[in-house]
Parts: C-alpha cells; sequence; structure tokens
C-alpha cells in the first residue's frame, strides 16, 4: 500500500452563530479547517481533517498545520501507508511538537487501513462497546446570563441531548455562582452537566466558586485553570470531580496528571494530541488507571468528528463519558445525515463503512491548497 501522493484542501467554516467561552473572554465566528487525502499505488484513498477551535483556543492554528505538511508530506511519500506506527515515529523525527500538522494524516492513514480491511475503525481500535445503545452526545452551552444559559439547554434537550457542558469562569463570582445555581435548579434529575470553564479562573476563584455550589452541582468542573499545576491545586482544596483538557498535549501530560491527582477525568482529541494513534494510547492508558473520558475532536466538520467518534465507541462504556460533535455548531455540511449524528442524545455508526466512513467531495472543496508526489 505505497503511498504514492498527499493533496491538501483549506476550507473556512462559518458557525452557525458566534460561539463564546471562557468566561465570554474568547470568541469564534469561523474554524480554518485542512483536508487531506493521501492516495496509494493500489487505488486506495484515505482522508483526514486537521481543524483547531479558531487561534486563540490552543497554541495551534490553520496555517500552522498547512505549514507542517510541507515537512511532514514529503516523510510519507513512498512509504508503506500500513506501517501506521512507524509513520508516526518518522513524523516525531522529521518535526517535534506540532501535533496539528500529523493528526490529518494520521487520521487518513487509519482510514486506508480501514478500507484496505473492508472494517470500520472501531472494530481496528478494539471493538464496539455497546453499540446498539450508541455513544452519548453532548450540547456545548455558550456564556450567558442564567436566563439564556437555561433557555440554550432546553432547546438541546428538544433535540434530544441529556448530557450538558455548559460555559462558565471569569472574575465574577457571583455571576459563575448564580449560573451554576440556576442550571442546576433547572436541569432534571437524569440528566447530566458539565461545567466547563475553559480556563478561566486562577486557583483562588475556582476553590470559592466550587465550594460555594458543592451542596447543589452535581457534575464535572472542566479545566478550571490555565496549567496543571493550578488544577492539581484546586483538587487538593475542592471536592468535585475535575476534568482535565487544554493542559493535556501529551502521553507525559496525562501520566503527571494522574500521578498528582489533579483530576478523575479529561477529554482526549485527536487533532490536540497528533492523531489517531496517539490518542488512543493516551485513551487506553485511562481505562487502565480507572478515568473517565469524553472522546471527541477539538473541531471541524462531520470528517474529523466521526473519526474521533470510532475511538469513542470502542472505549469500554464505565470509561466512556458523553461526546461533542462540533459539526453541530457550522454553517456547511457537506454529508447531510452521514457519519456521527445525533440522533435523540446518541451516535450509532454505520458497521457498513469501511474506515472512518465519511468524505468530503472535491467539489465542496474546491482547489486544492497543495500537492504532494
Amino acid at each position: 500500500m505505497e503511498i504514492t501522493g498527499i493533496t491538501v484542501w483549506q476550507k473556512t467554516l462559518p458557525l452557525t452563530k458566534p460561539y463564546w467561552l471562557s468566561g465570554g473572554r474568547l470568541k469564534f465566528e469561523a474554524l480554518d479547517s485542512t483536508f487531506v487525502r493521501i492516495e496509494t499505488r493500489d487505488g486506495l484513498i484515505g482522508w483526514g481533517e486537521g481543524c483547531p477551535w479558531g487561534e486563540t483556543y490552543l497554541p495551534a492554528f490553520g496555517g500552522g498545520i498547512r505549514a507542517g505538511l510541507d515537512v511532514l508530506a514529503p516523510v510519507l511519500i513512498g512509504e508503506n501507508a500500513g506501517d501506521i506506527e512507524r509513520l508516526n515515529r518518522a513524523m516525531d523525527r522529521a518535526l517535534p511538537g506540532h501535533p496539528y500538522a500529523k493528526a490529518a494524516l494520521d487520521a487518513a492513514l487509519w482510514d486506508l487501513a480501514g478500507k484496505r480491511a473492508g472494517a470500520p475503525l472501531f472494530e481496528l481500535f478494539g471493538g464496539a462497546e455497546g453499540a446498539e445503545a450508541g455513544v452519548a452526545v453532548n450540547s456545548s452551552i455558550s456564556t450567558g446570563t442564567p436566563e439564556e444559559m437555561v433557555a440554550l439547554i432546553n432547546a438541546a434537550r428538544a433535540q434530544g441531548y441529556r448530557t450538558h457542558s455548559a460555559k462558565v469562569g471569569g472574575a465574577d463570582i457571583a455571576a459563575d455562582i448564580a449560573r451554576i445555581e440556576a442550571i442546576e435548579a433547572a436541569l432534571p434529575a437524569d440528566e447530566h452537566i458539565t461545567y466547563d470553564v475553559n480556563r478561566a479562573w486562577v486557583p483562588g476563584v475556582a476553590i470559592q466558586v466550587m465550594q460555594a455550589v458543592s451542596g447543589v452541582a452535581r457534575g464535572w468542573f472542566e479545566q478550571p485553570c490555565e496549567t496543571l499545576d493550578q488544577c492539581a491545586v484546586v483538587a487538593a482544596h475542592t471536592t468535585q470531580p475535575i476534568m482535565l483538557d487544554e493542559c493535556l498535549h501529551t502521553f507525559q501530560d496525562h501520566l503527571d496528571a494522574w500521578k498528582r491527582s489533579a483530576g478523575q477525568g479529561c477529554k482526549i482529541k485527536p487533532n490536540r494530541l497528533g492523531g489517531l494513534t496517539k490518542t488512543r494510547q493516551v485513551r487506553d492508558f485511562c481505562v487502565a488507571v480507572g478515568w473517565q473520558m469524553h472522546v471527541e475532536d477539538v473541531g471541524g466538520t462531520v470528517l474529523a468528528d466521526t473519526a474521533a467518534l470510532h475511538l469513542a465507541l470502542s472505549t469500554p462504556q464505565e470509561n466512556r463519558l458523553a461526546s461533542w460533535l462540533g459539526h453541530a455548531h457550522l454553517v456547511d455540511d457537506f454529508a447531510p445525515g452521514e457519519g456521527a449524528r445525533n440522533q435523540g442524545g446518541v451516535v450509532r455508526l454505520d458497521p457498513s463503512k469501511p474506515g472512518i466512513g465519511v468524505e468530503p467531495p472535491e467539489d465542496w472543496l474546491g482547489a486544492p491548497f497543495k500537492a504532494y508526489a
């Protein structure tokens, strides 16, 4: 399965409405996504997508992905696409770090592997866990007044969501307490909630808010502070479970967080970690230590979402929390009804479709950004 060519596209993906997080300090209106297609001598084609959530969410941006591909794509040309772990090591030697630049290529390699085997990726990742029930998906509730956020949760419930991620955070302690108390008062007993701070609190504020609502808050608090060190301080002085996210970029970060008892769970995202290969390694570690996980991607179309949901579906149910679908926030949808879709609050993947199971049409992508051969 010799790699003979790699083609790259850039696509701007407008959001259906502005999206605020981190206590309102970060605003997003469009995403810069990069699509890659890997071609092989025997005619198979694999697709992958790299899409940061804007430029201010994490240390990554779309232009950096495409610049990194100038270094990484030539490393893969002429190689056997089936040697996925070896090729990941080769990419790490050629360009240390820069996980976003590697994620799309790694996804395309896995897409090829699934197509060659005639199997969906979740079978290659260990087999489906609870395939009939599907993978629960969670809403994403933008920061606002208590009334606005409750209204958004009610609207999400009408779409089938029973797990919600509510964006809180900032320096106004009273405002965050009011948001959390209002949401808890309105939330049915059979629904689940995570309060996603997106690193907006300093440790003192995090401790004050979390302790003030400890008698009512039922859910997780996600990434309360900027760094792992700060989150560890909060974990040592509060009782609510902490979900780590933006401070975890490598396997070593997850190991350090576990050693320090900085949280009880995490979000694992292929684009942030450098691809499905490394995300699967982290997933297996989290299962071994008893962490719970949201398995999802950072952003992008149904292509990125579906690739991540294959890994989610193969994760043990006792370790698997709900996944988020980035494509639900986009104006454009190149494959309506295909891939990972919210069906009454869950995603069920089609076992008859090999590989990732969804492909962007070239007429939707437009003219290629660059090609390597």
